[in-house]
């Protein structure tokens, strides 16, 4: 949960990869798994250094960067069905006429115009983030937005936090952090997404929580731990099994 930003403002390069680099890590970019340098890492019977052992991880954890990104949202990624099973037949190397006959489109050169579509839409996004990249530049006065959780379900305007916005509203409802509890339940959207996504934060990722393992956890925070279980659920961080006998962070 924590790097999500890290996420949301990698580079386009970094995100190709699908790692961070920094002085003395990478980080999957994906589930946040940390590799650090100067250690050698053991797979089966081969030694890998730390960059090639973190190309391996998401090659072993999720398949490829790009299995990864098409499996989003399509609200995070601006493709409908349609575009997004192209794009998978596309990467899976299928020509014209094996996507035509998968898909059941009209004809080859039906294909070749969703083909030419998608390029269309390359040119205007790269046009698109060369201006928002030159606007960094100049727009001294645009406030730094926290971004939106992955995990997110909705994206409307609760989610236009900054991030002095952030730290007013934490400061309101939990001034001695985590360990003092909420000393109410926020009354407007915005801040019961900032107040949650803090809650979020707090539960171990690598955790999957019985019903009276995270009610006991959410008890310590609040006494309502039902309306703040159902609220970690609707904003889309938490995820549970059909009978909600088990709880988990989802990535």
């Amino acid at each position: 949960m924590e790097n999500s930003d890290l996420f949301w403002n990698a580079s386009l390069t970094e995100m190709k990869n699908g790692y961070f680099e920094d002085q003395h890590s990478y980080t999957c970019l994906l589930c946040s798994e940390r590799i650090d340098k100067g250690i050698v890492y053991p797979d089966g019977n081969t030694l890998y250094e730390a960059e090639r052992y973190m190309r391996l991880h998401i090659e072993n954890e999720h398949h490829s960067v790009f299995d990864y990104l098409i499996g989003m949202e399509k609200r995070l990624t601006g493709l409908t069905d349609h575009q997004n099973q192209l794009l998978r037949l596309f990467y899976e190397g299928k020509g014209d006429k094996e996507v035509q006959h998968e898909m059941g489109i009209g004809s080859v050169s039906t294909v070749r115009h969703h083909r030419f579509a998608l390029k269309e839409k390359e040119r205007q996004a790269k046009i698109f983030l060369t201006m928002m990249e030159l606007l960094k530049e100049k727009d001294d006065h645009t406030p730094a937005f926290i971004p939106p959780h992955k995990t997110a379900k909705m994206i409307d305007d609760r989610y236009a936090i900054t991030e002095a916005e952030q730290q007013e509203i934490l400061k309101k409802f939990l001034p001695d952090g985590m360990s003092g509890g909420l000393t109410k339940f926020p009354p407007k959207e915005k801040q019961r997404l900032v107040v949650i996504r803090e809650i979020a934060n707090s539960i171990d990722s690598q955790t999957t929580y019985s019903e009276k393992e995270l009610n006991e956890l959410l008890k310590e925070i609040h006494d309502d731990y039902v309306l703040i279980r159902r609220y970690l659920i609707e904003y889309g961080f938490l995820d549970r099994t059909a009978d909600g006998s088990e709880y988990w962070l989802k990535n």
